[in-house]
């Protein structure tokens, strides 16, 4: 009886575990997609048309700032669950990373339509 309920138990912590990493993984994602729509809305003002690549580069580098946070907390949280012997070190590089990649996609595609333009 007592194995029972001792395998019982440690299903239950299992499931739990697995869904409170579901959840840090869709907070995650979640929060991968506001600030790539926040990336977004910012790509197509009439003011950035006549920016230089450099100058739209900062531009981005500075925008969005809550939602880019919100998503760098997110990733790492998710992370540390996922991989958890993992350096913090490692997981927030992992999260810049996936930032920086972001900001040099919404760059290039400007570089892009600015060069069609030409």
């Amino acid at each position: 009886m007592r194995m029972m309920i001792a395998g019982i138990l440690a299903m239950m912590t299992s499931v739990a575990i697995a869904d409170e990493v579901d959840d840090a993984h869709r907070l995650a994602v979640s929060g991968r997609d506001s600030y790539w729509n926040c990336l977004a809305r910012e790509y197509p003002r009439d003011g950035n048309k006549n920016l230089s690549e450099a100058d739209f580069v900062a531009l981005i580098a500075g925008a969005c700032r809550s939602e880019r946070q919100n998503f760098r907390v997110a990733l790492v949280d998710y992370l540390a669950m996922q991989f958890p012997d993992n350096e913090a070190g490692a997981n927030m590089t992992t999260a810049n990373n996936a930032i920086a990649l972001a900001q040099k996609d919404i760059v290039t595609a400007f570089a892009r339509r600015k060069a069609a333009s030409k």
